[in-house]
């Protein structure tokens, strides 16, 4: 604390503003109370953070003994909206919407999973990765109601290229439901190409084509050589 007295400290700023001018102190004060702004900024954000990452922990830790009780899953979707009130375009947002979404999956609740992903489904949050996951949990759950032009209409709206192979694939399983054959071979065969070029897992989407009539190579795995036994008497 300084030991000057209030007039002695105004005669230092009126001496200071006299010597290098009113613009230049005011450009001090300017940047100062932009530093301190941003210090406070700073420290406000980080403690609105750490505060709901706490509450999508204690949302994630009363899931799991939820199980199928009703009342339980009301009061955690309203814990959950509160979330998404207080934080629309945040990850904690999304997040507690795929707690409450997979909660319901798990139940064969797939309308209400549909529900609570929607909820952010159109977050302006700047990370598509997960925006990706949002779409694509949300068409399993319109695909898992037969609700096969909506799940395809959103698989469509992932552009994300890391997601690539997955969304094909799933629009694969789409149209094969529908029964739309042309189609599940295409978008079979899209995700063969983009796993096969990553080196990718791919064993499960080879029966996948071959279901539909279409027999592919793969040049990192062998096809079994199946072993015959000939009568020779």
């Amino acid at each position: 604390m300084s030991s000057l007295s209030d007039a002695e400290q105004l005669d230092n700023v009126k001496s200071f503003t006299k010597k290098y001018g009113s613009s230049m102190v005011t450009g001090i004060l300017i940047a100062l109370i932009a530093f301190f702004g941003w210090q406070y900024w700073q420290k406000k954000t980080l403690a609105e953070d750490q505060n709901r990452t706490a509450k999508v922990q204690q949302l994630m830790d009363d899931a799991r003994s939820a199980g199928t009780d009703a009342k339980a899953f009301a009061t955690l979707s309203a814990s959950a909206d509160k979330i998404v009130k207080d934080a629309p375009n945040s990850a904690h947002a999304i997040q507690s919407q795929f707690v409450l979404a997979k909660l319901a999956y798990d139940k064969g609740d797939y309308a209400t999973a549909e529900k609570e992903l929607k909820k952010v489904e159109n977050s302006s949050i700047k990370d598509e990765g997960l925006l990706s996951l949002v779409k694509i949990r949300l068409a399993d759950a319109e695909f898992a109601q037969k609700k096969y032009d909506a799940a395809i209409k959103t698989l469509s709206t992932v552009t994300e290229p890391a997601f690539k192979a997955t969304v094909d694939e799933a629009k694969g399983d789409v149209y094969f439901a529908k029964n739309d054959i042309e189609n599940a071979k295409k978008s079979y065969q899209s995700a063969w190409n983009t796993l096969l070029e990553r080196k990718k897992e791919r064993q499960i989407l080879q029966i996948k084509l071959e279901s539909v009539g279409v027999l592919v190579d793969d040049p990192d795995f062998e096809r079994p050589v199946i072993q015959t036994q000939v009568d020779e008497s």
